[in-house]
């Protein structure tokens, strides 16, 4: 318990730029280097945590320590993960109060912003390595998944071009992803 504790702690200290952003340095540590699930299991874990209302890297904690110790393990990992930015937060916006008008602080929220879309932008390639090729590494003996593929392009341009509802388009990729991997 002290392990997933102190994973999660460093994962939710590390956590700038939001959920989305911290999708890699979570598979990193519950994947690759502790070995708790396997890549398949985490894919799994970030599409709920994805539905399920609340933070996504706090959802995603939540079911990681589920997974490894039932209940506890879920409060456990769910508290590691918060404490850093409740902590963070609070110290933040006292020294903000006390230097809202300094140009310094200003530019360097401007280069976090930058920071936290590169964050992004490398967890939604994860996410979509993950998704069609079940692996977030690529190598030569690795084989996409051409349905995955399909389904994802049919999706995007339904949602781009004819601006389909989101719930709506979930829903329905939902059923075909039913009928199709069942």
């Amino acid at each position: 318990m002290f392990n997933l504790f102190m994973t999660f702690l460093k994962i939710g200290l590390c956590s700038i730029g939001g959920g989305y952003a911290i999708i890699p340095m979570i598979q990193q540590q519950v994947v690759l280097t502790q070995g708790w699930i396997s890549e398949k299991v985490f894919t799994d874990i970030i599409t709920i945590s994805q539905m399920t209302p609340g933070p996504l890297a706090v959802n995603t904690s939540t079911f990681v320590g589920i997974q490894i110790a039932g209940i506890p393990g879920a409060i456990v990992a769910t508290v590691g993960c918060i404490l850093c930015g409740i902590l963070i937060s609070t110290l933040l916006y006292e020294f903000f109060k006390k230097y809202k008008h300094s140009i310094y602080i200003f530019e360097i929220l401007k280069s976090l912003k930058a920071t936290s879309l590169g964050l992004i932008v490398s967890a939604a390639f994860t996410i979509l390595l993950l998704t069609f090729f079940g692996t977030s590494t690529l190598n030569s003996s690795v084989h996409g998944d051409l349905l995955a593929m399909l389904v994802f392009g049919a999706a995007l341009f339904l949602l781009r071009k004819y601006k389909v509802n989101p719930i709506v388009m979930m829903s329905l990729c939902g059923v075909i992803g039913l009928f199709i991997y069942i």
